[in-house]
């Protein structure tokens, strides 16, 4: 009865969960926290491989050599870490997710706009990744048994994730701590594989070379920050499970720390194999070269193990919880709701050579609109409401909350402009415009005055 109260959104709504069983979330404040520091470290350490990053050192080569990369990477992960403990802090302390948090600053109409621009990027992203794990699977079935299927890998492939994402955050959180084991291992296999096999290359083409500390380094930065910058406005959904007693610094540490190990490596490995061979698809570029059966059949598995620990983390979670407060829905209904959504992705299509153009556009047309939509929050919480926050009245639907606040809405678009214009550094570019804008609209403007506490 009080999960259905809390999908209400009414205001005696709000009455903190005291306990969670496996696949039992709600909107309502998150009272038992199930994760402790390693965990909530290993959790985001296992969310956090993806494929992109492969493709975001193979993009650098030629532009910095070997030592730049890595600043650049490992400053990019530090810049995420900061970013998502801002971000993370209110759904840290109240216990709240993203789309509750979001009634701050955009109301409870107004969530709907960064809940469509995080929902969308995450079920196409799942049912694309799902394809290539599935893919990596059929690949290692056709090897070792002779059967040959993609289609069937897919769907069995995708209905496994389903059943596992039922299962909340207490599947997530065995499922990425147990995995981070053999993620961190094969990484390592494969980082000394391709050492081994291109090292006169390497130092030839990444070592030997000048490279750049100027604006294609820090461009460099933002890619790799890029690849997180989705989870940067949900961050309060997982925030909300960690247990209390860690302070910023600890948290952007945290943060930090889990997720630069794996985008050092892949990075890196992204950067040496395209480096050393000249061909952009390090992963397909590795699998050729691998002299060995296991070898090619651990990368395999890793590749599709991958797609797991990202999809259940990083695609299920955002767009299950924003169709359970847009339609009032229960967890496991909303879940199965975006596994089957992602089927209609047809991400047969979006792998084609002649799809790229298209889905790149997609991503620099969203990710436009990712840094706004951080910056407003973050001025929101920090400076607006100064890192107080009346529970009560982000449950209630006819309170100082409802309706749209179009004053965020201006702000995130305002930022989304300019990020448009400044595209190598457009989540750099968008923070600052959007943020003053959305606090001199707040400030100023009389319309938006109820959205004052």
């Amino acid at each position: 009865m009080q999960n259905e109260q809390v999908l209400t959104g009414a205001a005696s709504a709000h009455e903190p969960v005291q306990s969670k069983a496996a696949g039992e979330e709600s909107l309502a404040p998150q009272e038992t926290r199930i994760m402790g520091r390693l965990s909530y470290l290993l959790a985001w350490f296992g969310g956090c491989v993806s494929i992109g990053t492969f493709a975001m050192g193979s993009s650098i080569v030629g532009t910095l050599n070997l030592l730049q990369a890595c600043a650049a990477i490992a400053i990019g992960c530090f810049v995420i870490g900061i970013a998502l403990a801002f971000n993370g802090a209110a759904g840290y302390k109240y216990g709240i997710p993203f789309m509750v948090q979001a009634r701050s600053a955009f109301g409870f109409a107004g969530t709907r706009f960064p809940g469509l621009v995080r929902a969308v990027p995450a079920i196409v992203w799942y049912g694309f990744q799902s394809w290539i794990g599935a893919g990596a699977i059929n690949a290692v079935s056709a090897s070792l048994f002779g059967f040959d299927n993609l289609v069937f890998y897919f769907v069995v492939f995708q209905f496994l994730q389903i059943g596992l994402s039922m299962l909340g955050f207490q599947g997530i959180k065995w499922l990425e701590n147990f995995g981070s084991v053999f993620i961190l291992a094969s990484l390592v296999y494969m980082f000394y594989s391709v050492i081994d096999r291109y090292g006169d290359e390497i130092t030839t083409n990444l070592v030997n070379i000048e490279g750049t500390w100027g604006m294609p380094f820090w461009g460099a930065t933002m890619l790799f920050l890029g690849i997180y910058s989705t989870m940067m406005l949900n961050v309060s959904d997982y925030s909300r499970e960690l247990k209390k007693g860690s302070g910023p610094g600890l948290l952007a540490t945290l943060y930090a720390m889990s997720i630069l190990p794996c985008t050092l490596f892949m990075g890196l490995i992204g950067l040496m194999v395209s480096g050393a061979t000249g061909v952009s698809d390090p992963i397909q570029v590795f699998a050729s070269a691998v002299d060995n059966q296991a070898l090619l059949i651990t990368t395999l598995l890793f590749i599709a193990f991958a797609q797991v620990t990202t999809n259940v983390l990083n695609n299920v979670v955002p767009p299950t919880y924003i169709l359970m407060d847009v339609f009032k829905l229960k967890f496991r209904t909303a879940t199965i709701l975006v596994g089957l959504a992602a089927f209609g992705t047809f991400p047969w299509e979006l792998v084609k050579e002649e799809s790229s153009a298209g889905l790149q556009t997609f991503v620099q047309t969203y990710s436009a609109f990712l840094g706004p939509i951080f910056a407003v929050m973050v001025v929101d919480y920090f400076i607006l409401r100064r890192r107080t926050l009346d529970i009560s009245k982000l449950y209630d639907e006819k309170g100082p909350y409802r309706g749209v606040n179009y004053a965020a809405i201006i702000a995130s678009l305002v930022g989304a402009v300019i990020a448009l214009w400044f595209s190598s550094i457009s989540w750099y570019a968008s923070l600052i415009p959007a943020g003053v804008t959305y606090y001199l609209l707040m400030n100023n403007w009389a319309a938006c005055a109820r959205f004052r506490d």
